[in-house]
């Protein structure tokens, strides 16, 4: 369905659901620009009061997927619900304007008229579907409340720090408590320490929420910070989907554990693979771990283990590999040790660097998945 042939729903049929708790359903959204599908068919749900956070690399489709729900792109196929009204049909020919669709939309740049003070910024934009000048002022100071910057409506955009300008961006989707709350790289404005700070912030506001939030982050650690529910997203598809810990410690696919984490990676063949549990021969040592795969004995396979459950052994044994260290880097609360052999690097922590050549290194069964 293009554009031209979307049903645009009339104001009087499409009321906003205001701060009431509802949930973002999306169902199998396709979109194809520029002789590319972007979206291949991409289904999940936010639950009313909870975040989830699409998480992927550069045109991986997140950015595209927020932008489909808040309606500034239409999609060839597919449904998206907030709560029980349908915003977007390709089916049914729907198509809810995006000031109707009860959606708050965050840009990742700061997009204010740098002439104009915060809060002429903010009544702006809240003039729309405003009753009237008190009404809009009462928006402004509500959004600027809520995220701790009622102090800063006089300034001039030239005047605020990133983490301000950040917190603006946020008060603007928030104008009129809207049900879905859409953060496009919320944090893009900060750097280092800011933006870590940041998270415990961003993740206090959206537990403070009615409604339910999504964000588009290609940071793992401040998606796992900040969201309730993680979707890994690869070129246009999910990977994979789930409660934080969950896509942490049971990866699904080779893409997802190595995106959410630093990792090794062991290429070998397989030797045994049977129930939960398979072997790999990685340079004539055996490593076993947990199946992911249904390949043959005889196929090759990778081995992939987060970076902080690699040991460094202290002789031969089960499931480890002699390496030599190739170099050691400090970085403040750690060292970090590359080892080598064969021309395989692995990467493993320490609290004091080593002082010889050579050491067994370790890939316990229990944190090893074979793919």
């Amino acid at each position: 369905m293009d554009a031209s042939s979307a049903r645009v729903v009339p104001a009087s049929q499409s009321v906003m659901i205001g701060s009431v708790m509802a949930e973002l359903v999306v169902n199998d959204i396709r979109l194809r620009a520029n002789e590319r599908d972007v979206l291949k068919g991409v289904t999940f749900t936010v639950r009313p009061k909870t975040a989830a956070a699409l998480v992927g690399p550069t045109n991986s489709g997140k950015s595209a997927l927020l932008r489909v729900a808040a309606g500034l792109v239409e999609p060839q196929a597919g449904a998206i619900h907030v709560g029980r009204r349908a915003v977007f049909d390709a089916a049914a020919s729907i198509s809810v304007p995006t000031q109707k669709r009860g959606v708050g939309y965050a840009f990742p740049t700061d997009s204010m008229l740098q002439q104009r003070s915060v809060l002429d910024n903010l009544s702006f934009y809240a003039r729309f579907g405003a009753s009237g000048a008190e009404d809009i002022r009462f928006c402004v100071r509500e959004a600027l409340d809520q995220v701790g910057a009622s102090d800063l409506g006089s300034r001039l955009p030239a005047q605020l720090s990133a983490t301000e300008r950040g917190r603006i961006a946020i008060a603007r989707a928030l104008l009129r408590n809207p049900p879905v709350l859409l953060l496009d790289d919320p944090l893009a404005l900060l750097e280092g320490t800011a933006r870590a700070e940041a998270r415990a912030w961003l993740r206090q506001l959206i537990a403070s929420l009615d409604g339910c939030t999504l964000i588009a982050t290609r940071d793992p650690i401040e998606a796992m910070a900040i969201a309730d529910h993680i979707v890994v997203m690869n070129d246009g598809a999910i990977e994979q989907e789930g409660p934080p810990e969950e896509v942490y410690n049971e990866p699904a696919t080779v893409f997802a554990a190595g995106y959410m984490a630093r990792s090794n990676r062991l290429p070998g063949t397989l030797i045994e693979n049977a129930g939960t549990r398979a072997c790999l021969e990685v340079m004539g040592c055996q490593i076993s771990g947990i199946t992911q795969t249904r390949a043959p004995v005889g196929s090759q396979a990778v081995g992939l283990i987060r970076v902080e459950r690699t040991r460094i052994g202290g002789g031969p044994g089960p499931n480890r590999v002699p390496m030599t260290v190739a170099t050691q880097m400090y970085v403040g609360e750690r060292w970090e040790v590359v080892f080598t052999r064969e021309g395989l690097n692995v990467l493993a922590y320490t609290s004091a660097p080593l002082r010889h050549e050579s050491y067994h290194v370790e890939f316990p069964p229990d944190a090893f998945w074979v793919f």
